[in-house]
């Protein structure tokens, strides 16, 4: 049987994070991740300054696609208001495989099935032991699944439904586009360009929202594909794919003696844009700092206002929480998913 000081069950930005950080004190460190990295993971790839800054990323040296947009088009009730900003979006089949690798920690295939208690360590499917368990392995991650479900259950109000593709295309128009509430959609739609001519769209609902309307998101796709075919000109040539995630709810449970939960095996997302990887990538090096020092593990703020706490921010943040779970108040800034 292999053991080490943290095993990290999911390679993706949370867990590739804490990785590092950990490596970087010393700490024998193994991720188990399902899947072959690179992998394709959708996701609207919009990241803030904020995530530049945690992830250490010095833009000039990134090896992969890069954009960064000046401006934010907001469309909401037949209203059109442009921001100016400084955003930027990535692929992530290519982001998650460069934090995984720059890690420096070793990623072994393996889907985890049985966890159990072995004094103040884990045992993972007989193989491995571990002090220390990270549950970075998103929505369905087996860490909460079998550690924390009952303590940190699952709240239906707070989870979404997405369906997006990523395709080639030469774009024209270098900024990001966001449709909300088209249609009487209860979340919005998406035009997020990246670099060397790539693009991703994508529409997000609250789950709950539609069942109660007798509503398919899919509906909602085709509503998005003629609205791009009509203003940008975009011919969708794919079918997109769908998924699921949760927004920021109760934090209580987020950790169990040794075990901890990160990114979106907790449900961190933003509220009114649904964005997780800065979340995701903060409570990650959280957990780690918690590891090293025997702090307490705090993600409290962790989620903030995406785009900041401007009116903008607050009055999208109401209109999508209505009806939903109540949450503590997040502290002021982050952000995409």
């Amino acid at each position: 049987m292999r053991s080490c000081d943290v095993i990290i069950v999911g390679g993706g930005p949370a867990g590739a994070s804490a990785a590092r950080r950990l490596k970087r004190a010393g700490a024998e460190v193994l991720i188990l991740d399902k899947e072959l990295f690179p992998r394709l993971k959708l996701c609207a790839g919009w990241v803030t300054p904020e995530v530049i800054r945690d992830t250490g990323l010095v833009i000039e040296e990134y090896p992969h696609r890069f954009h960064t947009f000046r401006r934010l088009h907001w469309h909401a009730f037949g209203v059109h208001l442009r921001t100016r900003c400084e955003q930027f979006s990535i692929r992530r089949v290519e982001f998650d495989a460069w934090l995984l690798e720059r890690s420096g920690a070793e990623c072994v295939q393996h889907t985890v099935r049985s966890i159990e208690t072995d004094g103040e360590g884990f045992v993972i499917d007989g193989q491995y032991r571990c002090r220390h368990l990270i549950g970075a392995g998103g929505t369905g991650c087996p860490v909460h699944r079998q550690l924390f479900r009952q303590a940190l259950p699952r709240a239906r109000g707070l989870q979404t439904v997405t369906l997006e593709l990523e395709f080639p295309f030469e774009w024209q128009d270098p900024d990001c586009h966001l449709w909300f509430f088209e249609h009487g959609l209860p979340g919005y739609s998406w035009s997020v360009p990246k670099g060397n001519g790539w693009l991703n769209v994508g529409v997000g609902a609250m789950a709950q929202r539609l069942k109660e309307r007798n509503e398919d998101i899919w509906l909602h796709w085709q509503h998005l594909l003629r609205a791009l075919e009509q203003r940008q000109g975009v011919k969708v040539p794919l079918e997109p794919t769908g998924y699921s995630y949760y927004l920021r709810g109760a934090l209580e449970a987020t950790q169990r003696g040794n075990a901890y939960l990160v990114g979106d095996s907790v449900g961190l997302a933003t509220r009114f844009l649904g964005e997780g990887i800065g979340p995701a990538i903060r409570s990650g090096l959280r957990a780690a700092d918690s590891i090293l020092t025997g702090k307490p593990y705090q993600i409290a703020d962790v989620t903030g206002a995406s785009l900041g706490n401007g009116w903008a921010s607050r009055s999208l943040e109401w209109l999508f929480s209505r009806g939903l779970e109540p949450a503590a108040a997040p502290a002021a800034s982050a952000p995409a998913a």
